[in-house]
């Protein structure tokens, strides 16, 4: 990346600025997106898209982010919101049943409060971006997320992302996955043009790739 100017939004190079193809998703739940370093410059990755997508959206780049830090932004009232005396958000995390790791042992969920999901202008929620094992080794090292209930998806549709190849059965992008949470958080949202985006990504990157 040396050398080359970045665009101030998507922090691609100019040549390749991806901004154009977002497409404006007004839902009304939080989403916070705890970006893998080495996820920041890879090409494929849908993450910076989806945040650009979304205005209700705040990404950060970490493995093993300050605890006081992370707290401020599960639990605060983000720069530029409504000031303190709005409730506090209700923090929940994306990420689905994983089977025991020796390795990396995780502390068990709490559960999801099912009132929670009735009022989704109060809900924010945490997306890890990064491949099974980053991710895994990510939410071990960040104990406030083991904290955090978690959302499980249903009714998984088949990945349209044909220029990342998934590794486990059932595995979406993170736009995809993001997208499916926040339709199953609040029904009716129309969250085709996340979709459309992902397509018009896809489609670039595939025209990148062919010879000539």
């Amino acid at each position: 990346m040396s050398g080359r100017v970045l665009c101030a939004g998507c922090l691609r190079p100019q040549r390749n600025c991806i901004c154009a193809l977002a497409q404006r998703v007004d839902c009304a739940a939080e989403l916070l997106i705890l970006q893998h370093p080495l996820e920041v410059h890879e090409a494929k990755g849908t993450a910076r898209l989806l945040h650009l997508c979304l205005p209700r959206s705040r990404m950060e780049v970490g493995e093993q982010f300050d605890a006081p830090q992370l707290q401020a932004w599960l639990e605060q009232a983000w720069q530029g919101d409504a000031p303190a005396p709005a409730p506090a958000p209700r923090t929940m995390l994306l990420y689905p049943e994983s089977p025991h790791d020796p390795a990396l042992p995780l502390l068990p969920a709490p559960p999801l409060p099912a009132e929670w999901l009735d009022a989704p202008e109060r809900l924010r929620l945490v997306v890890i971006d990064g491949t099974w094992r980053k991710s895994r080794k990510m939410l071990y090292l960040n104990p406030l997320l083991q904290q955090l209930p978690r959302l499980a998806l249903q009714d998984l549709p088949a990945s349209r992302y044909a220029i990342r190849r998934a590794h486990r059965p059932g595995q979406l992008s993170t736009l995809e996955a993001t997208s499916c949470a926040l339709a199953q958080l609040q029904p009716g949202l129309d969250v085709r043009p996340l979709l459309v985006a992902m397509d018009a990504l896809v489609q670039r990157q595939q025209q990148w790739r062919s010879p000539g």
